[in-house]
Protein backbone atom coordinates (compact mmCIF):
# COMPACT_ATOMS: atom_id res chain seq x y z
CA UNK A 1 0.00 0.00 0.00
CA UNK A 2 1.19 3.48 -0.68
CA UNK A 3 0.44 7.04 0.77
CA UNK A 4 -2.85 8.76 -0.43
CA UNK A 5 -0.49 11.69 -2.47
CA UNK A 6 -3.64 12.52 -5.27
CA UNK A 7 -3.56 16.18 -5.84
CA UNK A 8 -6.31 18.28 -4.44
CA UNK A 9 -8.39 20.30 -5.78
CA UNK A 10 -10.86 22.92 -3.61
CA UNK A 11 -14.60 23.77 -4.81
CA UNK A 12 -17.50 25.54 -3.21
CA UNK A 13 -20.72 23.63 -3.34
CA UNK A 14 -22.12 26.11 -6.27
CA UNK A 15 -18.97 25.34 -8.26
CA UNK A 16 -19.15 21.39 -7.41
CA UNK A 17 -22.64 21.77 -8.37
CA UNK A 18 -21.68 22.97 -11.87
CA UNK A 19 -18.83 20.59 -12.19
CA UNK A 20 -22.01 17.77 -11.79
CA UNK A 21 -21.17 14.69 -10.04
CA UNK A 22 -20.20 12.70 -13.61
CA UNK A 23 -17.28 15.92 -13.88
CA UNK A 24 -16.27 15.12 -10.36
CA UNK A 25 -16.36 11.19 -10.63
CA UNK A 26 -14.02 11.72 -13.88
CA UNK A 27 -11.64 13.85 -12.12
CA UNK A 28 -11.68 11.64 -8.86
CA UNK A 29 -10.50 8.60 -11.79
CA UNK A 30 -7.69 10.70 -13.19
CA UNK A 31 -6.77 11.12 -9.44
CA UNK A 32 -7.83 14.49 -8.29
CA UNK A 33 -9.16 14.42 -5.28
CA UNK A 34 -12.00 17.59 -4.91
CA UNK A 35 -12.63 19.12 -0.84
CA UNK A 36 -16.08 20.77 -1.40
CA UNK A 37 -16.54 23.91 0.92
CA UNK A 38 -19.89 25.53 2.20
CA UNK A 39 -19.05 28.69 3.12
CA UNK A 40 -15.23 28.50 3.64
CA UNK A 41 -15.58 25.04 5.51
CA UNK A 42 -14.78 21.96 3.91
CA UNK A 43 -17.99 19.28 4.25
CA UNK A 44 -16.90 16.88 1.84
CA UNK A 45 -14.29 15.18 -0.44
CA UNK A 46 -14.63 13.14 -3.98
CA UNK A 47 -11.79 10.50 -4.15
CA UNK A 48 -11.22 7.75 -5.99
CA UNK A 49 -11.87 4.25 -4.73
CA UNK A 50 -8.43 3.33 -4.51
CA UNK A 51 -7.38 6.48 -2.33
CA UNK A 52 -10.32 5.59 -0.32
CA UNK A 53 -9.55 2.16 0.31
CA UNK A 54 -5.52 3.17 0.95
CA UNK A 55 -7.25 5.45 3.84
CA UNK A 56 -9.44 2.91 5.02
CA UNK A 57 -6.44 0.58 5.75
CA UNK A 58 -4.10 3.15 6.86
CA UNK A 59 -6.62 3.78 9.78
CA UNK A 60 -7.22 0.07 10.15
CA UNK A 61 -3.28 0.34 10.72
CA UNK A 62 -3.31 3.12 12.89
CA UNK A 63 -5.77 1.40 15.60
CA UNK A 64 -3.30 -1.20 15.45
CA UNK A 65 -0.61 0.76 16.59
CA UNK A 66 -2.39 2.06 18.93
CA UNK A 67 -3.92 -0.68 20.45
CA UNK A 68 -0.34 -1.89 20.59
CA UNK A 69 0.90 1.11 22.13
CA UNK A 70 -2.06 1.02 24.99
CA UNK A 71 -1.30 -2.90 25.56
CA UNK A 72 2.73 -1.95 25.85
CA UNK A 73 1.70 1.27 28.10
CA UNK A 74 -0.07 -0.48 30.54
CA UNK A 75 1.05 -3.91 30.53
CA UNK A 76 2.46 -4.88 33.63
CA UNK A 77 3.56 -8.40 33.00
CA UNK A 78 1.47 -9.91 35.67
CA UNK A 79 -0.43 -13.04 34.02
CA UNK A 80 -2.97 -14.96 35.47
CA UNK A 81 -3.36 -18.64 34.35
CA UNK A 82 -6.85 -20.22 33.41
CA UNK A 83 -7.18 -22.54 35.97
CA UNK A 84 -6.45 -20.20 38.62
CA UNK A 85 -9.62 -17.80 37.38
CA UNK A 86 -11.73 -20.70 37.32
CA UNK A 87 -10.95 -21.73 40.89
CA UNK A 88 -12.14 -18.32 41.37
CA UNK A 89 -15.37 -18.46 40.62
CA UNK A 90 -15.96 -21.98 42.21
CA UNK A 91 -14.91 -24.82 39.33
CA UNK A 92 -12.66 -27.03 38.29
CA UNK A 93 -11.83 -27.43 34.78
CA UNK A 94 -12.82 -30.85 35.08
CA UNK A 95 -16.07 -29.59 36.37
CA UNK A 96 -16.96 -27.22 33.56
CA UNK A 97 -16.43 -29.45 30.83
CA UNK A 98 -18.96 -32.38 32.27
CA UNK A 99 -20.97 -29.32 32.38
CA UNK A 100 -20.56 -28.90 28.93
CA UNK A 101 -20.94 -32.93 27.74
CA UNK A 102 -23.92 -33.09 30.42
CA UNK A 103 -25.44 -29.92 27.90
CA UNK A 104 -24.46 -31.62 24.26
CA UNK A 105 -25.63 -35.38 25.62
CA UNK A 106 -29.36 -33.13 26.82
CA UNK A 107 -29.53 -31.90 23.48
CA UNK A 108 -29.49 -34.66 21.29
CA UNK A 109 -32.32 -36.26 23.59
Amino acid sequence: MSLPTAPTRVLSVTEASSRGVAGLLKDSERGTDTVVERHGRPVAAVVSIEHFNDLRELEQDLRSAALVLSRAATDSGHRTDLDDVIATFGFSREELQQELLDDAAAARE
